[in-house]
């Protein structure tokens, strides 16, 4: 089976860009690693072309893709951290690394797959998610809330889209982050230079916002809790870049590869209503052992300092 994309570029257009550039990052229609990957064929104005031609407004673009492989739902023995658990629901303890739901280029090892597993029950058809009611990124640890039912998985989800949740995270961001308090917010949503990332806008996008407080200040390092307000897709990590305090180990938002450690955030709270309570409960997820290993060794070099 294979997709066909047929396309002009409008005539508003008014720069030049590769081909797989513009497929990608303008178009929106897949990545740049997933087009070269799964490519049949592609043609400008009814020539085959190459991946690095150029194209402009005004021009056809044809392309063929082969479809992406099915995402593999069979239940993996995965070792799960269980926070805890109840009729309706299960609270797991999320560790750096390990991806939420099958998505290009993770089709085995996820959350997902553990838990169909652990709870010993078949995905529905074409439900690639199931009992998954929010996210965290992949490198993102902590704590993660899943539904064992339809019901609670409606339950659960009213109160992420209706903003009744609390969610604390602990970040390591890199600097002296001078206020104890602050508020960060504005327009949200993907940048106009590198669709890859979402960056804070003039303009459009939608609304995003996050409160923080500094727990404690090493050298040029700050301990900063973060209480988000919306959940738009990297919003914690966004906001810190902004303030021009990246999270340590933050590849895409920061310097990450010149940290020499993985991303340093973690979900440490959920306070949220269960199914069948009438007050909510808090859930947490102590830091791991990488940020217990890398706070010892700051107050380290804090004290040689001195």
């Amino acid at each position: 089976m294979e997709l066909h994309f047929d396309f002009c570029i409008a005539s508003r257009f008014k720069r030049s860009l590769r081909v797989d550039q513009y497929i990608s990052d303008m178009a929106e229609i897949v990545s740049r690693n997933q087009l070269k990957q799964r490519l049949v064929e592609i043609r400008v104005n009814e020539n085959p072309a190459k991946l690095s031609r150029k194209v402009s407004a005004g021009d056809r673009i044809e392309i063929t893709l082969a479809l992406p492989p099915s995402p593999s739902l069979e239940p993996e023995e995965i070792d799960l951290d269980i926070v805890y658990e109840d009729r309706n629901v299960i609270v797991i303890n999320k560790p750096q690394g390990m991806v939420v739901h099958p998505a290009p280029g993770n089709y085995t090892g996820t959350l997902v797959h553990g838990l169909l597993h652990y709870r010993d029950i078949e995905a529905e058809e074409n439900d690639f998610r199931p009992g998954i009611v929010h996210r965290l990124d992949k490198d993102t640890s902590g704590i993660l809330i899943t539904a064992k039912n339809e019901v609670a998985h409606k339950f659960l989800s009213d109160q992420f889209a209706e903003k009744t949740t609390r969610k604390t995270y602990f970040a390591l961001c890199r600097g002296w982050v001078a206020a104890d308090f602050g508020h960060i917010e504005g327009q949200f949503g993907r940048s106009p230079r590198n669709r890859q990332r979402f960056t804070v806008l003039e303009q459009g996008g939608k609304y995003a916002s996050t409160r923080y407080k500094v727990i404690c200040r090493w050298k040029d390092t700050s301990f900063v809790a973060l209480y988000p307000e919306t959940g738009r897709t990297h919003q914690l990590r966004v906001h810190m870049r902004h303030i021009g305090h990246p999270i340590l180990g933050d590849v895409l938002y920061g310097a990450g590869e010149k940290d020499g450690c993985s991303l340093m955030l973690h979900a440490f709270e959920l306070r949220i209503q269960l199914p069948g309570n009438s007050e909510k409960s808090t859930f947490r997820a102590f830091l791991d052992r990488r940020f217990a290993r890398l706070i010892r060794d700051l107050k380290k070099d804090s004290v040689k300092d001195i």
